[in-house]
Parts: structure tokens; C-alpha cells; sequence
């Protein structure tokens, strides 16, 4: 009585309508979000064991490849973690590994995993859906369940499911995408570091971590070291690099009334481009201040930002939209169509990212394949994805002022658009980068080792 008391408690503060008024909620009244958070973890534990029943199929043959999308099939935020999922899943579909078919699945509540339904067509179309049936994915030994999407919540709850498919003969493997909310915890809401470090606990437990760069596997392998955790026999951590045609990423189409207008506009002058999620870490409060100082300075160039607002972000946010060159020499679009973000590539001089932490960089090789020179902080997962193709200023944030850190971020503006002028600047055309069909290449060789 009381386990189903709390279960629709966590359903109700989670699902819906009124997971939405929350978020509503902690969004404009910041201060709650502490309190609504420790609720929800507390909930969380009382709910997190659920009793499931593993099915076996009658026909064992061929193998199942389970591709766990479970935010892509309940909502598509268009992400940079829902764009690798497109990709990857697509690509999968369309090559699947030999003596296996493709099955997209997600965390369904009431069953556990569920198949999701899919269309897919040639022309690069992907639909994903809840099904209406009532039936949890049935397995057979030699299959693999993939944990692609991000799916946190999801693995923790059903980490005991996973356990038993694993020990009836399927293989378990989860992408890892970053460790950024135990290396920058300040910049993540409240509950978020405990929520990833008993995911990436839970991961050593089954056959493998795949991670999306050299960089995040190697801090993952040192976490593991520092805290002492015990890994199963058969674990693994391995890596792979994303891809970059967005043609073949089943990519978002549709463009905005006023798009010529705003291409027009970026092109009258040099145009600084930022690509992501509004959030603490991608350091965009330190470009717009190099960038008012610049405009101060006369400095004839626009900043392109390109991203919707993330988490602890108001001020930021509140700043952009007051700011005196907001659509004059300052331009911030949320929540584009790929189609329209592949013409803003083309029609950008230059690629600024600045995070302080990144699992890979993606907006990185989207640039380069349109030819876009880079402007990089000084990380080591941008030196593993652009080497010497990029043009490179500061170094991990936190050694300076701010004050002073927007002053040298200008400066390091400057010095490139004076190699830019005279045709010195590093060329981004010398990076390499897969293809989305060579990244699903590279992460087969981890899932079929």
C-alpha cells in the first residue's frame, strides 16, 4: 500500500502536467528548485526496486541489437545528446550488424522496457512513438541491450531488469557521454552529481562504457580508480568519436519566416557563432563580455548564439535579452531546425566554443565540415577532436576575474581576426572526422569485441 502510495506520488511530481508546473515553477523561483529536488530523490529511492520478469522469445533467432532512446520516443528536445541518438540510431537501421535486427526501446513505467515504434525511410526520415501494447521486449541469449540516449533515471530504476537479462545471456552497454556534473557540479542543479555518480556506479556492473571521446573515458577510468569501486569481470571502457554530416542524422527541417533576412544580416560582417545549450560551464557570459567590450571598442563583428536556455542561466539570459546590440550585432535563436542551422554554419566566419568541460564538441566538426575556422578554449577534449586546426585562448576558467577573463578573451578575439585578415589563421579543413556511418563503425568494434 504504501510502495504504490509512493510510486504515483513519483509518477505524478515526474510525468505530465504537473512535472511541467514544477519546472515552471523552479525556473522563475530558482529557490525552490532545492526543495522539489529532495522530494523527488526521496521519492526516488522508496520507488527505485521494481520486481520484473525477464520474457524470452519462442524464436531466439536472429539477435536483438535493443537501442535504449527513451527520451528521444517520450520527447525530442533536440539536444545535442538527442541529435547523437538520431544519428546513431539511424544508422543502425539502415546497417544493421550482420545476425541482428534493430530494436528501439524505452522505459515505460508500468512494464519496464517497451519496443518503441519506428518508421525510417532512405531519405534520412525517423519517426519514433510510444506503443499502445502492454508488453515489456521479450530477449534470447546473444542479444545486446544498448543504453544510447541518456537515460539516467531510467537505467537506475530498471538497473535490477538489466541484471537478470544480463546474467540470461544479453550483453549490457551504455554510451557515456560526460562526467560533467561531478567535475563542475556548481553549474548543475542540486541533485544532479548524486544522480550521475549512482549511474555511472551502476554502469560497472554490467559489460561495458562506451564513451563519445578518448577524454571522457580517461576521466572516467581515473573515477573509477580514485573511489575504489568494484567492476564486473567483463567490463570494459572503451571509446568512440561522434560524427558530423548532418544529412545523415535524420535532421529537423523547416525554416523561419525572416531566414534570409537574418543570413543577410551575417553576412554584412565578420560572424562569431556559438552552438549549444545556455548553461553555467559553456562559458557564454565570458564571450558576450569580450564581445561588449569589443563592440565598445568599435570593433565591427557580430556573436551568433544558437541554443536554448538551460539551467542556472537567468541572469545570462536576462542580459542577452536587454543587451543594447540584441539583433544589431547580437542575434540569439532558440530552438532551431537542423536545415536552418546547417545554412547558419555556411553563412558564419567562425566557430566559438568556449565550455570549460565537454564530452566531445560537436558544433566542432559540424564546422569544419562547412569549412568554418575554430576558436577554442583550451581544453584537452578540444585538443583531441581539432588538434592544430583550431586557434586556441585561455585554458580551464576559474584563474582569473572575470573582469579580467573577458579583457584577455577580446584580446585573443582580436589576435584571430588579425590572422583571419591576413589569411593566417588555423584552417579548420585539416580536422578529421568520422562520418555518422564510420562512428557507428567505430562503436560496433566496442559492442562486438
Amino acid at each position: 500500500m504504501i510502495k504504490s502510495v509512493v510510486k504515483n506520488l513519483y509518477d505524478l511530481l515526474t510525468t505530465g502536467p504537473l512535472k511541467k508546473a514544477f519546472q515552471a515553477l523552479t525556473t522563475k523561483y530558482p529557490r525552490f528548485e532545492p526543495f522539489v529536488r529532495h522530494i523527488q530523490v526521496q521519492l526516488f529511492d522508496w520507488y527505485l526496486v521494481k520486481p520484473r520478469i525477464v520474457q524470452f522469445r519462442a524464436n531466439p533467432t536472429p539477435n536483438i541489437l535493443f537501442v535504449d532512446v527513451s527520451f528521444l520516443v517520450l520527447e525530442d528536445l533536440k539536444t545535442g545528446i538527442q541529435r547523437v541518438t538520431r544519428s546513431i540510431l539511424l544508422q543502425l537501421l539502415t546497417n544493421p550488424p550482420k545476425g541482428y535486427e534493430i530494436q528501439a526501446v524505452y522505459g515505460d513505467r508500468h512494464v519496464g522496457y517497451k519496443a518503441a515504434q519506428m518508421g525510417h525511410d532512405a531519405s534520412g526520415s525517423l519517426t519514433l512513438g510510444r506503443s499502445p501494447e502492454p508488453r515489456a521486449i521479450e530477449v534470447s541469449p546473444g542479444d545486446i541491450f544498448l543504453g544510447l540516449d541518456f537515460a539516467c533515471v531510467t537505467t537506475l530504476k530498471e538497473q535490477n531488469y538489466l541484471s537478470k537479462i544480463r546474467a540470461a545471456g544479453v550483453k549490457v552497454f551504455f554510451v557515456v557521454y560526460d562526467l560533467l556534473p561531478v567535475q563542475f557540479p556548481a553549474y548543475f542543479p542540486s541533485s544532479t552529481k548524486d544522480f550521475h555518480m549512482r549511474w555511472l556506479r551502476t554502469l560497472v556492473k554490467f559489460d561495458g562504457a562506451i564513451c563519445i571521446s578518448k577524454a571522457v573515458a580517461d576521466d572516467y577510468d581515473a573515477w573509477i580508480a580514485e573511489n575504489r569501486i568494484t567492476v564486473s569481470d567483463t567490463f570494459k571502457t572503451t571509446y568512440f568519436h561522434l560524427g558530423a554530416d548532418l544529412n545523415n542524422s535524420a535532421p529537423s527541417k523547416g525554416l523561419p519566416a525572416d531566414a534570409s533576412q537574418m543570413l543577410a544580416a551575417f553576412s554584412q560582417r565578420p560572424t562569431f557563432l556559438m552552438v549549444g545549450t545556455l548553461e553555467p560551464r559553456k562559458g557564454y557570459r565570458q564571450i558576450l563580455d569580450a564581445f561588449t567590450l569589443l563592440w565598445q571598442a568599435n570593433e565591427n563583428i557580430n556573436l551568433l548564439i544558437v541554443g536554448k536556455i538551460g539551467w542556472n542561466i537567468a541572469e545570462v539570459a536576462d542580459i542577452l535579452a536587454k543587451h543594447p546590440e540584441l539583433n544589431k550585432k547580437l542575434f540569439w535563436l532558440k530552438g532551431i531546425s537542423d536545415e536552418y542551422l546547417e545554412k547558419i554554419y555556411a553563412a558564419s566566419t567562425c566557430l566559438i566554443a568556449a565550455s570549460e568541460g565537454e564530452g566531445f564538441g560537436l558544433p566542432l566538426i559540424e564546422s569544419a565540415q562547412f569549412g568554418i575556422p575554430l576558436l577554442l578554449r583550451d581544453i584537452p577534449v578540444f585538443r583531441e577532436v581539432a588538434g592544430d586546426s583550431a586557434y586556441y585562448f585561455g585554458g580551464p576558467a576559474g584563474r582569473q576575474t572575470a573582469a579580467e577573463a573577458a579583457q584577455d578573451t577580446a584580446q585573443s578575439i582580436k589576435a584571430w581576426l588579425s590572422l583571419y585578415e591576413a589569411k593566417q589563421h588555423p584552417l579548420s579543413t585539416g580536422l578529421k572526422y568520422n562520418t555518422w556511418q564510420q562512428s557507428v563503425e567505430q562503436l560496433q568494434q566496442s559492442l562486438f569485441v
